[in-house]
């Protein structure tokens, strides 16, 4: 394959925009909580749901959107869920109550389940190897910088409008998508792939939705009986992939060390974000009693470090192996989590968070081009959609499971929006405890599984 030409580069600022929307739609939405919150009086099993919704469908569906997008087209599939996050996020906009608002969020996450994978796999076949690292990198920045900025655009928009102007933001970026998708991006599809195996599809779900469930039952009967649910038909989905010639998810990619080793990481450093952000944007309001605009812009200095760290991780991945470039980067973002840990003012509260960012980037960036770099072209949906499951998964998870240990310790019954500032800050405290073991140990076992040298495979 030649180089790439102005047309592929313009295509990649396309798909930039579902890319930097996706991110942003994950973290948009907590500097609404308080005002959403006022207006629809959601309880907190409600609240954690509205926030982790969207991200828990994304993950649940991701796999199955991926493999579909390899066999009807990636581009069509792309402007598909284009039109139907757009259609999502208007409902989302106007929900007159909290379960209304739950559905619309779950909604847009099956919709935005079809974007991601799309995207990666349209850039493995529009770029040739000498520069997909650097459009992974890009798109990777890009899905960064929706994650940093949501907050900031999040408190613009609130500064003016009501809490339901952070979904029809989308709107018109969908839109432009749509319009532009036929003339500048390629369409692709798997000319040998074989039907879509929907028991499958319906395994796949059924293994995920009841481990999320039972998690945010926080335990108990109900909750063991659906988390082991989850874990036999997660038997049984990968039992039938080894068994089928075409399946939903091509197992032997796990064979590659690259692929299984960064999807370790993305996994721990999402789940370790997902619980540590709302807290951290929660704090700036509750606590430090910000606007949300003011709250957004105590943010920025994140946003930059992670925007930066994104964009340098191609020329470190060109001097450095990958095990030393995620390995430090790890270590990096659990020093962040322990000065999180200790913080008690908005300036340790500031300073940890801008640490976690500076690792994170390089980890998103260089693990997304692990994953797909790993995989054959015509495979190179499924791939993508592992890399997505893995980021989406984790930061669900992390909303569900140290959400509520988070909330536990700063609530005595109360609910969480009326804890007092220092038991709220023992929260975030004790949260960020966690991430901070759960990326230190991230950090051990990447330098010495993908040690420098050892072969990939």
């Amino acid at each position: 394959m030649s180089r790439a030409g102005a047309r592929e580069w313009i295509g990649l600022a396309v798909l930039a925009l579902p890319t930097l929307l996706l991110a942003m739609d994950a973290t948009v939405l907590y500097l609404a909580v308080p005002h959403l919150s006022a207006d629809l009086r959601p309880t907190d099993a409600e609240l954690l749901w509205i926030v982790d919704s969207y991200g828990f469908l994304v993950a649940g569906f991701l796999v199955t959107m991926g493999t579909l997008g390899d066999r009807i087209g990636r581009r069509r599939l792309l402007v598909i869920g284009a039109t139907a996050f757009a259609a999502a996020s208007a409902l989302a906009a106007f929900a007159p109550d909290p379960v209304f608002l739950i559905v619309a969020r779950g909604l847009l996450g099956v919709a935005g389940a079809t974007l991601g994978p799309s995207t990666l796999a349209l850039i493995s076949t529009m770029f040739p190897p000498g520069q997909r690292g650097l459009a992974i990198g890009l798109w990777a920045t890009c899905f960064s910088a929706g994650i940093a900025l949501g907050p900031i655009v999040g408190g613009l928009l609130l500064k003016w409008f009501w809490w339901g102007s952070v979904f029809l933001l989308a709107v018109p970026f969908m839109a432009v998508l749509v319009l532009t998708a036929p003339f500048l991006l390629p369409e692709f599809r798997d000319p040998d792939a074989g039907r879509l195996d929907l028991t499958s599809v319906f395994l796949s779900l059924a293994a995920v939705l009841p481990v999320i469930y039972g998690i945010k039952q926080h335990g108990g009967v109900i909750g063991g009986i659906s988390i082991a649910a989850g874990l036999v038909f997660g038997g049984l989905f990968v039992s039938r992939q080894r068994r089928l010639a075409d399946p939903l998810l091509d197992l032997r990619m796990f064979g590659s060390r690259s692929f299984s080793v960064a999807l370790m990481a993305q996994v721990s450093t999402m789940t370790a974000i997902g619980g540590i952000y709302l807290f951290v944007t929660q704090y700036l309001q509750l606590v430090q009693e910000f606007t949300p605009l003011v709250a957004g812009l105590w943010l920025m200095p994140s946003a930059a470090v992670l925007v930066v760290s994104s964009l340098v991780t191609s020329r470190l991945a060109a001097r450095y192996a990958p095990a030393h470039v995620v390995g430090v980067s790890l270590a990096l973002a659990a020093t962040g989590f322990a000065v999180l840990a200790v913080a008690g003012g908005l300036a340790g509260v500031v300073t940890g968070f801008t640490l976690v960012y500076l690792g994170i980037g390089p980890i998103m960036a260089l693990g997304t081009e692990l994953v797909i770099g790993t995989a054959p072209p015509e495979k190179a949906g499924s791939a993508a959609a592992m890399s997505e499951t893995a980021m989406e998964f984790g930061i669900a998870l992390g909303v569900g499971v140290l959400g509520v240990v988070g909330t536990a310790v700063a609530t005595d019954g109360q609910p969480l929006l009326e804890a007092a500032p220092a038991e709220f800050t023992a929260g975030l405290n004790a949260v960020a405890v966690l991430c901070a073991v759960i990326t230190g140990l991230m950090a051990v076992l990447v330098l010495r599984l993908l040690r420098p040298g050892h072969p990939a495979r």
